[in-house]
């Protein structure tokens, strides 16, 4: 049994990974400010929550220095799944805030992290595919991205800089204290629990105004021709586990396909999963992010013998019930 903290552990990742966790017989300890996160999604089927609140959630904010101190200091790894991210529209319309909030909770992270070296085997850093060079991404013919291309560094946004840098520190924090330290870069993440609200990123967005329509308009971010590197949440979870057995002092992991999606494609599917007549709009005059961008992940195939696993297609379908039954669900409270 290892005693491990997930930093935003009631969020879509951290709740399935919690979940995971305490399957597989481990003490896990809960760090969230329920900015996105929610208490319930730490719920099993059964109601009943997988971990003792009282004992084991901490409902922190870790913008403050040392919050996070007498936690760490009672456990042996450490996962960091936290930090501030949402849609496009927000991350663009937002970025001096990420960018000094993200650097902050990882930094904040990291140094009580640090103080405890004598007790932590090892330190899970989660990072982004949005930390590569903007000229990797601008372009529609799509070549995947190796981990070796993250310098010279040139993210497109304040968000991808603000993981790098976390990245960078998680470096260092293995350097010198010895902390073993896994890097996993994550792609474009969907599935269940999600935020479908205003905040929402690309899958839950279109899911929500699909099913709202014709109440809600169907419009569509940009050209629909960017293109993402889709990976369902269960593959990440997957990824993560196999992280804590295999994955430390390797340097930074691509977690993601080799295929490339675009935003049009995952528009279609979403209307043919709803079974309405939609015509999409594409609005070319919001920003739209990185053109394309997918994954080499023989890295993480070599290292951690992950790879891809979830259907697209079934991913979208499971999502889109779960989201459409919790939109029941609230208009019937």
């Amino acid at each position: 049994m290892k005693k491990i903290l997930v930093t935003g552990g009631a969020g879509m990742i951290g709740s399935n990974l919690v979940k995971r966790l305490v399957k597989e017989g481990n003490e896990v300890f809960v760090i969230d400010n329920l900015w996105r996160g929610k208490l319930e999604y730490l719920n099993n089927d059964d109601g009943i929550p997988v971990i003792p609140l009282e004992t084991n959630f901490f409902q922190l904010d870790l913008l403050q220095p040392d919050i996070a101190n007498s936690i760490i200091s009672n456990v042996e790894y450490v996962i960091h799944l936290a930090d501030i991210v949402a849609g496009i529209d927000y991350v663009f319309n937002n970025q001096g805030l990420l960018f000094r909030e993200n650097i902050m909770i990882n930094s904040n992270v990291i140094t009580s992290t640090r103080k405890y070296k004598s007790v932590i085997k090892g330190f899970i850093y989660v990072g982004t595919a949005c930390s590569f060079p903007l000229t990797r991404q601008n372009s529609l013919e799509v070549i995947p991205l190796r981990e070796e291309e993250l310098y010279p560094a040139l993210p497109e946004s304040a968000y991808g800089w603000s993981k790098l840098m976390g990245q960078y520190e998680t470096e260092l924090l293995e350097k010198e204290t010895g902390i073993p330290t896994c890097t996993l870069m994550f792609h474009n993440v969907y599935g269940s629990p999600c935020d479908f609200g205003e905040r929402s990123q690309v899958i839950p967005a279109l899911i929500r105004k699909a099913i709202n329509y014709p109440n809600e308009s169907f419009h569509v971010w940009g050209s629909g021709e960017q293109g993402r590197a889709f990976i369902h949440v269960d593959d990440v979870i997957t990824s993560l586990i196999l992280a804590l057995e295999k994955g430390w002092n390797q340097g930074p992991i691509q977690i993601g396909p080799s295929i490339c999606t675009s935003i049009k494609e995952i528009a279609e599917t979403v209307i043919e999963i709803s079974g309405k007549e939609i015509t999409p709009f594409f609005d070319n005059s919001k920003p739209e992010g990185d053109k394309a961008r997918s994954a080499d992940y023989s890295k993480a195939k070599a290292i951690l013998g992950w790879e891809p696993s979830v259907d697209l297609k079934d991913g979208l379908l499971a999502q889109y019930n779960w989201v459409k039954t919790q939109m029941e669900n609230k208009s019937l409270n």
